[in-house]
C-alpha cells in the first residue's frame, strides 16, 4: 500500500510540474521551410509508337512460269536493281528468237514492196500501169510498214517479258519473308508476294496524342509546315528502354481528330544509317519540354483537395497560409513544377504537412537544420542520452 501512495505522489507531481508553467511560453513547433526559386525544367513527355520502313514493298512477278533460281534470303541486305528471283526463261528466250524473226521477215517484205511501188509509180507515169493498180501497190506497202511496226513491238515485249523472268528489287532495303522457293510455279495473279523489300534507310515512327496535348505545342498556331518546322527534335526509346543514338523529327500531323479516341496521328522520321530498326518494331516517341521561369516544389509538401493542389507559405508572424497552386501536367515523379500560386522567394513548408491546418503558428527551420537535428537525435540514441534525443 505505501508503494502504491508514494506512485501516486509521484505522478501528481510529475504532472503539476508539466501543467504549472506559463501555456503562452510553450515554443510552436519547428517544421523545415524552403524558399522557393525560379527555374527552367527540363522535362519529357512519351507516346507509344509503331516503326515501319519508309518504304515497304511487295515484289510480285510480271511474267508465268516456275521459279529457278533465288538470289537471296529472307533478311538479306540488297540494293536497286539487285536480282532476287529468276523464272524460267526458256519460253520467253524461244518467243525473243521468234519475235526477231518476225521482225526480218516484215523487213524483207517492206523492201520488196517498197522496190514495187516505185516501179508501179514510174510505169504508171508511162500509162503502163493504170491508177488503181498504183493504189493497191501503195497500200500493200503501207501494210508492209505496219506489219514491221507491229512485229517490232512484238519483239520489244518479248524482249521486255524476258527480262520480268528475273525479278528485281526496287529500291534499296532488307528482304522479308520468301514463302516461294525453286521449283514453284508463280504467277502476276498470286495473292501472296514473292517477298516483302522494306528501305529502312529512314524509319517512320507513328503515333498518335491527344488533342489538348496537341494545342500545347501548336498554340502559336501559324501554317502546318511552320508548325512542324517548329517542333523540337525527338528521341526514340526502343522496346529494350535504351534510347535510339539519332534523333528525329515529326514530318506530318493528321489533319483529322479521330472522334473516338480524341486523338490525332502524327508520324516522325528517324535515320537508321545502320539498320538498328527495323519495320513493324514498337517503342515510345519522346518529345522535350523546355519550361522556363517555374517553381519547383516537392509532391511531399503539398496536400490535395478535390483535386486541386495546395502548399502552406509561410506569413511573416510564422504562421501558415494554405494556399492553391497550379501545376504543369508533367513531373518527374518527386517534385511539382508551379506555374501559378507561388512567386520565387515564398517560403512553404516541406515536411507534416498533414498534420497542419491554415493559420497555425510553426518555428521554421531550415532543411540543414531539420537534418542536423534528425542526426543528433540518432547520436543521442547511441549514447543513451533518451532524454535529448526524442526532445
Amino acid at each position: 500500500m505505501k508503494s502504491r501512495l508514494a506512485l501516486s505522489l509521484c505522478l501528481l507531481a510529475l504532472l503539476s510540474s508539466c501543467g504549472g508553467g506559463d501555456k503562452g511560453a510553450v515554443k510552436a513547433p519547428e517544421y523545415a521551410v524552403l524558399e522557393t526559386q525560379a527555374t527552367t525544367a527540363h522535362l519529357t513527355s512519351s507516346y507509344p509508337a509503331t516503326i515501319r520502313g519508309k518504304q515497304d514493298v511487295e515484289i510480285r512477278p510480271m511474267v508465268s512460269g516456275f521459279i529457278t533460281k533465288l538470289h537471296v534470303d529472307e533478311g538479306s541486305v540488297v540494293k536497286k536493281g539487285q536480282v532476287l528471283f529468276t523464272i524460267d526463261q526458256v519460253q520467253y528466250r524461244a518467243a525473243v528468237e521468234t519475235a526477231k524473226a518476225a521482225v526480218e521477215t516484215a523487213k524483207a517484205a517492206l523492201q520488196t514492196q517498197e522496190l514495187t511501188t516505185v516501179n508501179n509509180r514510174e510505169l504508171n507515169k508511162k500509162g503502163i500501169v493504170s491508177d488503181y493498180q498504183l493504189s493497191t501497190s501503195e497500200n500493200q506497202l503501207a501494210q508492209a510498214k505496219a506489219a514491221l511496226a507491229q512485229a517490232e513491238a512484238s519483239l520489244t515485249n518479248a524482249k521486255r517479258n524476258l527480262e520480268y523472268t528475273e525479278v528485281t528489287s526496287p529500291s534499296d532495303g532488307i528482304v522479308g519473308q520468301v514463302p516461294y522457293r525453286i521449283g514453284s510455279l508463280v504467277s502476276a495473279s498470286i495473292a501472296t508476294p514473292l517477298t516483302t523489300v522494306a528501305d529502312n534507310s529512314s524509319m517512320y515512327a507513328y503515333f498518335s496524342m491527344t488533342e489538348r496535348q496537341l494545342l500545347t505545342m501548336i498554340k502559336e498556331g501559324g501554317s502546318q509546315e511552320e508548325i512542324v518546322e517548329r517542333m523540337p527534335k525527338i528521341r526514340l526509346q526502343l522496346i529494350d528502354g535504351t534510347l535510339y543514338p539519332d534523333s528525329g523529327r515529326v514530318e506530318t500531323i493528321s489533319g483529322v481528330i479521330d472522334p473516338t479516341t480524341g486523338s490525332v496521328s502524327m508520324r516522325a522520321m528517324f535515320p537508321n544509317e545502320h539498320n538498328v530498326l527495323r519495320s513493324n518494331s514498337t517503342g515510345n516517341v519522346i518529345f522535350p519540354n523546355v519550361l522556363e521561369n517555374v517553381i519547383l516544389v516537392p509532391q511531399s509538401a503539398t496536400t490535395e483537395i478535390q483535386d486541386k493542389k495546395f502548399v502552406f507559405v509561410l506569413q511573416p508572424d510564422n504562421t501558415v497560409k494554405n494556399t492553391e497552386i497550379q501545376v504543369y501536367t508533367l513531373n518527374d515523379g518527386q517534385n511539382y513544377y508551379v506555374t501559378s500560386g507561388l512567386k520565387a522567394g515564398d517560403k512553404i513548408v516541406i515536411e507534416g504537412v498533414q498534420a497542419i491546418h491554415d493559420g497555425q503558428a510553426i518555428t521554421p527551420i531550415t532543411p540543414a537544420e531539420k537534418e542536423a537535428a534528425y542526426k543528433q537525435a540518432l547520436e543521442d540514441q547511441k549514447s543513451g542520452n533518451i532524454q535529448t534525443a526524442f526532445q
